[in-house]
Parts: structure tokens; C-alpha cells; sequence
């Protein structure tokens, strides 16, 4: 079965958010599972892309409405990322130091068009096209309406929606910039007056996946609008929770780390984890440790941090620490916090976030929206307890200490009294020595790998060939 993966993102490539460790990771475990799952993303101008060779297989140009531009089509010389990774250049549209600006209409449709040329003229087509969030969402529908690509209507086309806040919105006035196809049915680009990439793809894939069993349900009822699309097209959607790269998040063998530990030696390999963080960022070593590690917008509930960490940290006798960047007004907020048991490190840093994930306590998610989450899973893989919202695949992954063979701490929505509450259970459960400690070890066995998942998305291929 040869799969090709389109996504704007992919890791350790170009990183914005968790779309780049799923088409990172899900890719490869399809390959040891006997697949031949490759991908294929923009080439930005990013570290990475310096740092490695490339083989050019393709040259050509496409048709941009009037305008053409010249592609070439890249294969990753040497790839140790356990997948075929290939690129479209595109000089002056796609060779960016950023992955996403403010108007990317034109960007990723010609990513798009330049993906499907290079495919129709390969000797063996795909036998499944599996497409990433809206920037890849026009693929489903020029592959069955434009008249050039009749040669894969056929492919099945699968779409997985990681977050369908985002749906990559354009006027009508553009629909030329797609190559011609049989106006009798534009219908399919359209959702409330404007072309819509996501809508389209919900409407011309022939399956649709979410990150997770939760978040698809929930989409039926808050989707920015494709609320009915996607009631209406829920025979074909399906939730399959992501799952993380377990050889890169590995305590046993992670190179970020400054002591790598097992299960059974995680006390002493979070403890020198800890010290390292607490050393860095002036904190005390002898409170539990909350941090937070993610963007600071409002679906992350990083609105309310400042209330919550001051209120939290005078009601318990705590340390917190924060990673993140995202609305300045936010960040300024958080600066203004004075109180000695709090530190943030604003920007990001991997390095620091492995580091985090080891040392910490207790990791806090109070997202309102989250679609799958990985940041829970990571930091169970590193014995630390998440605290979440029950929402989206936060639901589907973490169970309240309270309820049977339950080891997280989880809020029934975000408010600033739920999540200091839920900082408060968290902050008795660690003076509980024996049984925080049996559950540390309890959590780091916790199996969310891709390889389950990675084996639901392959009968989804074989249902759809069959």
C-alpha cells in the first residue's frame, strides 16, 4: 500500500504545533507496520533544509490563474526519518524563513497544484492520498473536478482535521487561481458565501478523521460554523486519537535529558530534572512543581493564567513554571506576577521543554479547546500527572485519580475557581508520598504510541481500496 501524506508542517522539518509530530510520526509507524508511507511538504527556508541534501526529481512549471511559476519537486537524500520526505520549491511563494503569514490563499493552493502535477506523472499512483487541515483541503476537490487530474479521481482521499478552528477562508474572486474545472460544481468550494478549504474537503474526501474519538463529537456541536457539514457528513467521519513518537520521547534513551531514568528509577531522574529547573529559574525544590508548556492564547485558557497562578500560588504552598509565547497582552500579564514561586521563560525551546516534561510535578492543560493534546501524553511518558479539562482527546487520554484505576487530575470546564480547585486536589495528592510516587511509575507505562493508531488508519486505507 504506497500512502502519501500532504501536510504544511512536519517534524523535525518545520514545527508549529502538533500537526508537525503527527505527519511526523504517523508515517513512520505505518512503514514498520508494512506500509510505504512517505510525505510531502513545502520547502521553507528553515535550519533543517540547510543542514541536508536534496535530490531534485522534478522540474516543471504551474498554472496560477494567469500567472505561472516555476517547481521543483525535492527527495531528501539519506532520510533517517523513517519515511520518503519530499518537497515542492516554489521560488518567491513557498522558500520562507515562516511557515504561515497572514494571507497564504495563494501559497498553498500553488503547493497544492504543484503536489498533484508531480503525482499524475509517477508510473505507480498512490494508492491512498492522506491530506492535513485545510491548507492541503483543495486536493480531494481538484482531484475529482479539475480536468487535468482525471487520471486520480480514483485514489481515495482521506482528511484529517486537527483543528478546525481554521479553515483557511478565500473570496469566490479567486476561484480562478484553481486549475479549470466543471463549474456546475463549485457548490462544493463554497461554505457561507466564501470558498472554504476545509468544507471542501469535509465534502470531497472520501473519509474524514479527527485527532480523537471526543473532539469529533464535539465538532458536531462547535466547529466555527461546519457544525451541519459535518452532521450532515457524519457517516463517513471518524475519530482515531493521535498518538506520540515513543523512540523520541523516551526517558530511557532522550539525549535532552541530563540523566535518563526507567520507571523504576524515575524519583531520582525527576528529582536531578527538577533541581536543574529549579536552579535555572530560581524556585524551591521542595514544592510540587506546576508548569504550563504551550501557546498563550485563549483555546489554551492562558487568558485566565494570571488570575489563576497569583490565586493558586497564595493558596498553596507551590512552585509554577511557564514555556510559551502568543498574545502579548497575555505575556505582559504574566510579567507582572511577583510572587518568588513563579518563572516563565517566554519564546520556546525544546530543550527546556524535555527538560520541563521530566522535572515537573504536574503538568497544567486547562485548554477550552483541544482537539487531541500531546503535551498530556508526553508528560505521562515522563511521569508527570496532568491536570486537564475534559475536552477533546484530554478526555479520551487522562482519568481522574478519584474515578477506578484513575491517574490525572480533570475539570469539568475553564474557570479560574475550576482550575485553582483542581491545582488545590493536585497539591494534596503530592503530600500523599507513597501513593504520588506509585502513580508516577503507574503513568510512564501508559501506552500512547502512534502503533495502535498508526494500525486503525491502515484498515481505514484497506476499507476505502476494498
Amino acid at each position: 500500500m504506497k500512502i502519501v501524506h500532504i501536510s504544511a508542517e512536519c517534524f523535525p522539518i518545520a514545527k508549529i504545533g502538533g500537526l508537525a509530530d503527527v505527519v511526523g510520526s504517523l508515517p513512520k509507524y505505518q512503514n514498520e507496520l508494512g506500509a510505504n508511507s512517505a510525505v510531502i511538504m513545502p520547502f521553507y527556508k528553515v535550519p533543517f533544509s540547510d543542514n541536508q541534501e536534496f535530490d531534485v526529481i522534478l522540474k516543471d512549471t504551474l498554472a496560477l490563474g494567469h500567472n505561472y511559476h516555476q517547481f521543483r519537486i525535492l527527495k531528501l537524500k539519506n532520510s533517517t526519518l523513517g519515511f520518503e520526505l519530499f518537497c515542492v520549491d516554489i521560488p518567491g511563494l513557498l522558500d520562507k524563513e515562516y511557515v504561515y503569514s497572514e494571507n497564504d490563499t495563494e501559497r498553498f493552493l500553488a503547493f497544492q497544484i504543484a503536489t498533484l502535477d508531480w503525482i499524475i506523472t509517477l508510473k505507480e499512483k498512490p494508492t491512498i492520498i492522506h491530506i492535513h487541515d485545510h491548507h492541503t483541503g483543495l486536493t480531494p476537490f481538484m482531484i475529482t473536478q479539475s480536468f487535468k487530474y482525471s487520471k486520480l479521481k480514483n485514489i481515495p482521499t482521506i482528511l484529517t482535521i486537527h483543528n478546525a478552528q481554521y479553515q483557511g477562508w478565500f473570496s469566490h474572486e479567486k476561484s480562478h487561481l484553481i486549475p479549470p474545472f466543471n463549474y456546475d460544481n463549485v457548490g462544493l468550494l463554497d461554505w457561507d458565501g466564501s470558498i472554504n478549504p476545509l468544507a471542501t474537503a469535509i465534502k470531497c474526501a472520501w473519509k474524514v478523521t479527527t485527532v480523537s474519538p471526543s473532539y469529533m463529537n464535539e465538532l458536531k456541536k462547535n466547529a466555527n460554523g461546519l457544525e451541519q457539514l459535518l452532521s450532515s457528513e457524519s457517516k463517513k467521519c471518524v475519530g482515531i486519537l493521535n498518538g506520540i513518537d515513543w523512540s523520541v520521547w523516551n526517558t530511557e534513551t532522550d539525549i535532552k535529558l541530563e540523566k535518563n531514568y526507567t520507571k523504576n528509577t524515575v524519583i531520582s531522574g525527576k528529582k536531578v530534572h527538577k533541581k536543574i529547573l529549579c536552579n535555572q529559574f530560581k524556585l524551591n525544590t521542595k514544592k510540587p512543581l506546576f508548569v504550563f508548556i504551550g501557546r498563550l492564547v485563549g483555546e489554551k485558557g492562558a487568558d485566565l493564567f494570571p488570575e489563576i497562578f497569583t490565586k493558586a500560588l497564595e493558596e498553596n504552598d507551590i512552585s509554577i513554571l511557564l514555556l510559551g509565547s502568543g498574545h502579548k497582552e497575555i505575556e505582559i500579564a504574566l510579567s507582572k506576577i511577583t510572587n518568588n514561586n513563579y518563572n516563565n521563560y517566554i519564546g520556546y525551546s525544546e530543550n527546556l521543554a524535555h527538560t520541563m516534561y521530566a522535572g515537573a510535578d504536574f503538568i497544567l492543560m486547562p485548554s477550552r479547546v483541544e482537539p487531541c493534546g500531546l503535551n498530556q501524553m508526553y508528560a505521562l511518558r515522563y511521569g508527570t500527572v496532568p491536570i486537564v479539562n475534559e475536552i477533546g482527546g484530554l478526555k479520551d487520554t487522562v482519568t481522574d485519580i478519584d474515578k477506578n484505576n484513575g491517574f490525572g487530575i480533570t475539570h469539568k470546564g475553564v474557570t479560574i475557581h475550576k482550575v485553582v480547585d483542581a491545582i488545590k486536589r493536585a497539591s494534596i495528592f503530592y503530600k500523599d508520598t507513597d501513593k504520588f510516587r506509585k502513580n508516577q511509575k503507574q503513568i510512564m507505562t501508559i501506552n500512547n504510541s502512534w502503533t495502535n493508531s498508526a494500525k486503525e488508519y491502515l484498515s481505514l486505507y484497506k476499507s476505502l481500496i476494498n
